[in-house]
C-alpha cells in the first residue's frame, strides 16, 4: 500500500507541474524517477517516451502508465496515471473558472508569453539530450535524417504519412540493422575462433 501510495503522491507532484507537457516533462522525469528514485533507466525512459508518441493518448500520461505499470503492475499503472491527472484537472478547473475574468489583462498575457518561452526552453533540452543518446552513429544520423525530413515536409509529398506511422518504421528499421549488425559479429567471431584452431604456417589444425 505505501509503495502505490508513494506512486500516486509522486505522480501528482510530476503532473501539478507539468508544463508543456510531452517532452517539456522529460527533464523532471529523469531527475525524478532516475537519478532520485531510481525506479527506471534512462535508455527505458527513452523508450517509453518513443511508445507514448505512437499511441493513443498524451505522451506524458502514457508514459506515467508505463513507469507505474513496471513499478507495480496493472495497480501501479492506474495510480500513477490517476495521480498524473489529478493536479492538471485540479488546476484546469480552478483557471477556467476564474480565467475569462483576467485573460485580457495584459500582465496575464505577459505570464503566458514568459511561460511559453519557458515551455519552449524544456523541451529544446530535452531535444539535446535525446539527440546526445539517440544519435551514435552513421546509421542513427541517416534514419534521423530520412525520418525528420519525411515529417518537416510532408506537406510536399504526395503520400503524407502520420508520425506515428514513422516510428513504427524507424522502429522496425533498427530492429532489422540490430539482426544484420548481430549477425556479422557472430560471422566474425566463428571465423577468428577456425582461424584459431588453424596453424598459420601450414594451414594444418594445430596439435
Amino acid at each position: 500500500m505505501n509503495e502505490l501510495l508513494d506512486l500516486y503522491i509522486t505522480f501528482v507532484r510530476i503532473g501539478s507541474v507539468n508544463f508543456g507537457g510531452g517532452y517539456a516533462m522529460l527533464p523532471l522525469l529523469e531527475r525524478e524517477l532516475v537519478d532520485k528514485r531510481h525506479w527506471t533507466t534512462m535508455d527505458d525512459l527513452r523508450d517509453y517516451f518513443s511508445i507514448g508518441q505512437c499511441t493513443p493518448g498524451i505522451i506524458a500520461l502514457n508514459v506515467s502508465t508505463f513507469i507505474g505499470e513496471k513499478k507495480a503492475g496493472v495497480v501501479g499503472a492506474l495510480c500513477a496515471t490517476v495521480g498524473f491527472l489529478t493536479g492538471p484537472i485540479t488546476i484546469i478547473l480552478i483557471i477556467a473558472a476564474f480565467l475569462s475574468n483576467f485573460a485580457d489583462l495584459e500582465f496575464v498575457q505577459h505570464a503566458f508569453a514568459g511561460i511559453r518561452v519557458c515551455v519552449c526552453v524544456l523541451i529544446l533540452q530535452a531535444v539535446l539530450r535525446l539527440w546526445k543518446k539517440s544519435v551514435v552513429d552513421k546509421f542513427t544520423l541517416v534514419l534521423y535524417l530520412v525520418i525528420f525530413s519525411l515529417n518537416a515536409f510532408k506537406s510536399y509529398l504526395p503520400v503524407k504519412l502520420p508520425a506515428a506511422v514513422l516510428v513504427i518504421c524507424a522502429g522496425v528499421i533498427g530492429v532489422v540493422i540490430s539482426m544484420r549488425n548481430r549477425k556479422a559479429v557472430t560471422s566474425k567471431a566463428a571465423a577468428a575462433g577456425t582461424d584459431a584452431d588453424t596453424d598459420p604456417a601450414s594451414g594444418k589444425e594445430a596439435d
